[in-house]
């Protein structure tokens, strides 16, 4: 069983030791998983607690609150990815005031030896940290010498010759090519939470939906998508899904909408995950609500027919 910490003060983790892996981990993409199962490896060979360290709210949404990143992967989805990939005890360390001033020197001291007791540190490419960015991976293997502890960094994974990072997911998303993505992230791209109520005018519609937030982040992608819901049954169910601010309806929180085919139950409260197949169109502001109704069925035809290829029922 895993376990969380969130704060950079307390008492000592892990007394035996431990592999700390360090990065922002939106996405959790190739190069990420990389760098944590070789950490978790590492920490096995040992015999020691294998860490992954992360912030929470990312770094950049911190500095940039009015223009934030685009979100891959939010909090809960990835504490339960760097569990599934080895890591023992995850930190989402609280970004806020005190941890942005903090030098790197402290951070290097307080969190990496006193808290977690490090005896290997593993970076990704160009990872900086600390007030000011100041820490390096110089300045770990020089701190970490008289620590105790090793400091080492992986090569950055490359997909078609191009290194896979976080900002070539989001654009990858934003253009609607959900192959690359997949190739990128060795999964298809999907988005977990649970059903909540919404205002309940997609079933006046005739397309009743289970509605995610997104936690307050901001979304990268929108529009009107073919997807599948996992979750609800043994296998997926095919679906199609807006994701945006529903302007014919004046919606305003970022809100996944996915209408399941062929499906009639209650799922509000229930842990689903959105898979995106294809991307079929912009969001719309419509005259009124029958010119709406007939363009969701247009798109519910298009999403169906894409999903019933053999291609896409070869990927379900």
């Amino acid at each position: 069983m895993s376990r969380l910490f969130r704060d950079v003060e307390g008492g000592p983790l892990c007394p035996q030791g431990s592999v700390v892996c360090i990065g922002a981990f939106d996405g959790l993409h190739l190069g990420h998983r990389a760098l944590v199962r070789h950490a978790a490896a590492r920490a096995r060979t040992l015999g020691l607690a294998p860490v992954a360290l992360s912030f929470e709210p990312l770094p950049r949404e911190f500095f940039a609150p009015a223009d934030p990143p685009p979100r891959l992967t939010l909090a809960r989805a990835k504490f339960e990815g760097l569990r599934e990939l080895g890591a023992d005890l995850v930190g989402l360390l609280r970004f806020d005031a005190r941890l942005a001033s903090m030098p790197a020197e402290d951070f290097v001291r307080e969190v990496l030896a006193r808290r977690l007791s490090a005896r290997e540190v593993w970076i990704g490419p160009d990872f900086r940290f600390g007030k000011g960015r100041t820490g390096d991976f110089a300045l770990l293997q020089t701190l970490g010498a008289e620590l105790g502890f090793t400091a080492q960094s992986i090569p950055p994974v490359l997909v078609d010759g191009e290194r896979v990072s976080s900002t070539r997911i989001r654009g990858a998303l934003a253009g609607g090519d959900f192959d690359t993505v997949a190739r990128l992230l060795d999964r298809r791209y999907a988005i977990a939470g649970r059903v909540v109520r919404g205002k309940q005018l997609g079933r006046t519609l005739g397309y009743p939906t289970a509605n995610l937030r997104y936690g307050g982040k901001r979304p990268p992608l929108q529009g009107i998508f073919a997807t599948r819901v996992h979750g609800v049954g043994d296998a997926p169910i095919a679906s199609v899904s807006s994701f945006g601010t529903r302007p014919t309806v004046a919606g305003v929180e970022p809100l996944l909408e996915a209408h399941l085919f062929d499906f009639d139950g209650d799922l509000y409260g229930q842990r689903i995950a959105v898979e995106f197949i294809a991307r079929l169109r912009d969001e719309l502001t419509f005259t009124d609500l029958p010119a709406l109704v007939a363009q969701m069925h247009r798109d519910a035809a298009q999403a169906r027919d894409l999903l019933s290829t053999p291609s896409q029922q070869a990927c379900a």
